[in-house]
């Protein structure tokens, strides 16, 4: 039964991504934006109001069949990222530093300093819990505020094919560093909450293995990558050998962001960019995770997340609209000024302020996160 019950669910959200994303292209917008529509529509916010009773039966909160779904959903963020990084044109993020890197840096400082103030100049809108620690939770707000969503930014550039143009390499570049930071600033949080975990008593070696990790996993996949790659052809059928490496290196490189702190899909992400060649030299090898990946991992996660949460139970008006202004302003301005600083022109500056603008899906995952831990 759990498994017919998994079937079932991955093929009604499979069919669901595929009729909402056809929807939106048919307006000339992201195939994600129907997904995710799909998603709300599929979740508790829609079917679970008006058919609760059928809802719980085909999504039921816990059981096989759920711990199968969500294995399925984050393996496919993974080899998702990893194909986003395949797309990112390192010769560009060079002639791009200087706006990667400042786009990058404000769009953390900016949202993060306006949601850390928003939560102590407003501290009786946030509930008694909140109060009794307010610092650490407007350090929360702060970091929730700061962190972009990767898969989401990814997506929306792949969708509208400017992955390889100048504007999807800055944005997704500088969404990386961003991210970096504030999955660490996070960490350090939950270290301070929960002390223990790998960092122990000194979160800041966090940071250090952070960084370190960003350093050794795109050197040296940019150096010997594609020779090993090579050498794996001449010595293994393909492109099911690619298929079978490129998985367990997906893996590995989740494993260690993970347990030095940071998400998992950085490791599978960055995989991606040191493994990654020109547009020009894709190969059937990539384009078959390439296909598989966007076609059905991809669509089965932003689907996923309508199933996470219900948009009206708890919802609160005034808190919503206080948290969407201060996270929107913070980071169109904190990331657009970087860029503009950088050297690029207002508009595609406001460009990248927008594109870094497009999250939710990971403050889910980092607000599940807190919630479990505290």
């Amino acid at each position: 039964m759990d498994l017919i019950l998994f079937f079932t669910q991955v093929g009604i959200m499979l069919s669901t991504a595929l009729v909402f994303g056809q929807i939106m292209q048919r307006f000339n917008q992201p195939a994600v934006l129907g997904e995710l529509i799909g998603g709300v529509l599929l979740g508790p916010t829609i079917f679970g109001l008006f058919a609760p009773e059928a809802y719980l039966f085909l999504f039921p909160v816990q059981g096989a069949s759920t711990l199968g779904r969500e294995a399925i959903i984050n393996i496919g963020m993974l080899f998702f990222l990893f194909v986003a990084g395949l797309e990112v044109n390192l010769s560009q993020i060079r002639r791009s530093g200087l706006s990667v890197a400042l786009a990058g840096i404000l769009g953390v400082l900016l949202p993060f300093g306006l949601g850390f103030a928003m939560v102590l100049l407003l501290p009786d809108l946030w509930g008694t819990q909140a109060q009794n620690q307010l610092f650490i939770f407007a350090l929360f707000m702060g970091t929730a505020l700061s962190i972009s969503a990767l898969p989401i930014i990814a997506r929306i550039l792949i969708d509208l094919n400017l992955m390889q143009k100048e504007i999807g390499v800055v944005v997704m570049a500088a969404a990386t560093i961003n991210d970096l930071i504030g999955w660490t600033l996070f960490a350090l949080i939950l270290s301070a909450l929960t002390p223990g975990g790998l960092s122990g008593e000194k979160p800041w070696i966090t940071l250090i293995l952070a960084l370190g990790f960003s350093v050794a996993i795109v050197f040296i996949g940019r150096l010997f990558g594609q020779g090993v790659l090579r050498w794996l052809r001449d010595h293994l059928s393909w492109p099911s050998g690619f298929i079978a490496v490129t998985s367990v290196m997906i893996l590995a490189a989740a494993v260690a962001a993970e347990a030095i702190g940071i998400h998992a899909i950085f490791g599978a992400f960055l995989l991606g960019v040191a493994l990654g060649r020109s547009h020009e030299e894709r190969n059937q090898d990539h384009d078959t995770v390439y296909q598989f990946a966007v076609s059905f991992f991809a669509p089965l996660y932003f689907v996923s997340i309508g199933l996470k949460i219900d948009f009206i139970e708890h919802f609160d008006l005034v808190v919503t609209l206080i948290i969407l202004l201060t996270a929107c302003v913070g980071k169109i301005c904190g990331a657009g000024l970087g860029a503009l600083l950088g050297g690029m022109k207002l508009k595609k500056a406001l460009v990248v302020g927008f594109g870094m603008n497009a999250r939710g899906a990971m403050e889910i995952i980092l607000a599940s996160v807190a919630l479990n831990t505290t």
